[in-house]
């Protein structure tokens, strides 16, 4: 019997993986935010073809999560698994500065995407192992909280970067690096799978695609509304591009993603204890509302401080609803499934994403920003709608079925 401590506690692994996240999240946001304005400037890249680029990376991330779920429930292992998802998109740090053409920088974000896509449904599902039932609202906040600390240090050493090097990108690129690698080390050291969780069930029956079945209604319900919240919320690439639409400048744009993280990590924690607290469809409904209020601000913004409120409550709605949707994939899922209940989630929001971004940057390229970001607004409309019907269906968070 564990505890009620013990219950308590947030465990050390998840602090580790969120580290771990940290680390990544600081070369990759470093990256993503001067990515866009590398390829519409330097390459000579359409905004529609960003859109497509980032929805497809994106989408490819989100899809390659279902078949490592799943292995990682047949294995009955999940860090080797993510070690090799974190392995590979270190690796892919190395070809943002050396790729010669915008095909290669297409080649090394998909690479990237892959990487994440191989990691995603096992450290999740490796979070849930690990976290009590009646804390796992918190891990997942937590887990976002640090990964959203990568996201303010990305933006900030991407602007530190490419004024240092004199708006030289692929210098600025280089700086990238460092954290991924540091990322793997600790990964590779300071992790351990639980010894009660997947090992010792090896006498088990094995997994196998049939047992999707077992996935309950729930389940759907929270996959379902999730996906429609996706269409909302396209690749944050246009929220850079906004950033310069309004006149920020290449070393000025980088701050939106700033501002977004900022308040994405001050929150995301704290709704993780909310949600633990019976809170869910409450936090669900509030981050709803500021997808909305974010999209129109971005809708509307004609100046920097526009921009930065309408990014600020993105990452609002981001806090509100991403480690919570996690947890409730987890409260959903039996144990052996929540590698591929983590895969198909995300197979389902990857394809909501690719949708999305491809239509963003249609939007954008024939009638202009203002039309995307009210297509946003009209989306998470309808999620809302499917929120307050289904709104009885969400699970607790305290480890009750």
């Amino acid at each position: 019997m564990i505890a009620a401590r013990d219950r308590s506690r947030i465990p050390g692994g998840v602090w580790t993986l969120g580290f771990v996240s940290l680390l990544m999240d600081t070369s990759s946001e470093l990256i993503h935010a001067l990515l866009p304005l590398y390829m519409v400037g330097a390459l000579g890249a359409s905004v529609l073809a960003v859109g497509l680029i980032e929805g497809v990376a994106e989408a490819i991330a989100l899809i390659v999560k279902v078949f490592s779920g799943y292995w990682s429930d047949v294995w009955r292992h999940r860090k080797p698994l993510v070690v090799i998802g974190y392995g590979l998109a270190a690796v892919s740090k190395l070809a943002f500065p050396l790729a010669p053409t915008l095909d290669w920088v297409v080649g090394a974000r998909f690479m990237d995407r892959v990487g994440k896509g191989i990691r995603g449904a096992p450290r999740d599902a490796l979070i849930a192992d690990l976290a009590p039932a009646a804390v796992r609202g918190a891990a997942f906040g937590l887990r976002q909280a640090l990964d959203t600390v990568g996201a303010i240090a990305g933006p900030l050493l991407a602007v530190a970067a490419i004024g240092y090097f004199a708006g030289d990108f692929r210098a600025a690129f280089w700086v990238a690096v460092v954290p991924a690698a540091l990322c793997v080390a600790l990964l590779v050291l300071g992790v351990r799978e639980p010894r009660d969780g997947m090992a010792v069930k090896r006498g088990a029956k094995r997994v196998s695609w049939r047992d999707v079945r077992r996935l309950d209604a729930r389940f759907y319900v929270v996959t379902a509304i999730a996906s429609v919240l996706t269409l909302a919320r396209f690749s944050e690439a246009f929220l850079v591009l906004r950033g310069q639409d309004v006149g920020m400048g290449t070393t000025g744009a980088p701050w939106v993603m700033v501002a977004m993280s900022v308040v994405y990590a001050a929150v995301a924690f704290p709704a993780g204890r909310a949600a633990d607290r019976g809170h869910a469809a409450m936090l669900l409904s509030a981050g709803l509302a500021a997808l909305i209020a974010s999209d129109i601000a971005l809708a509307l913004a004609d100046t920097a401080a526009g921009v930065i409120t309408g990014a600020a409550l993105w990452g609002l709605h981001m806090a509100f609803t991403q480690g919570l949707l996690s947890a409730l994939v987890a409260a959903t899922a039996p144990a052996d499934l929540r590698g591929t209940a983590f895969g198909v989630f995300n197979l389902a929001s990857g394809v909501a994403l690719l949708v999305a971004s491809s239509l963003a940057g249609l939007l954008w390229q024939q009638i202009g920003p203002a039309a995307t970001f009210l297509a946003g607004a009209a989306f998470t409309g309808i999620a809302w709608a499917a929120l307050a019907v289904q709104r009885r269906s969400l699970p607790a968070l305290d480890g009750t079925h």
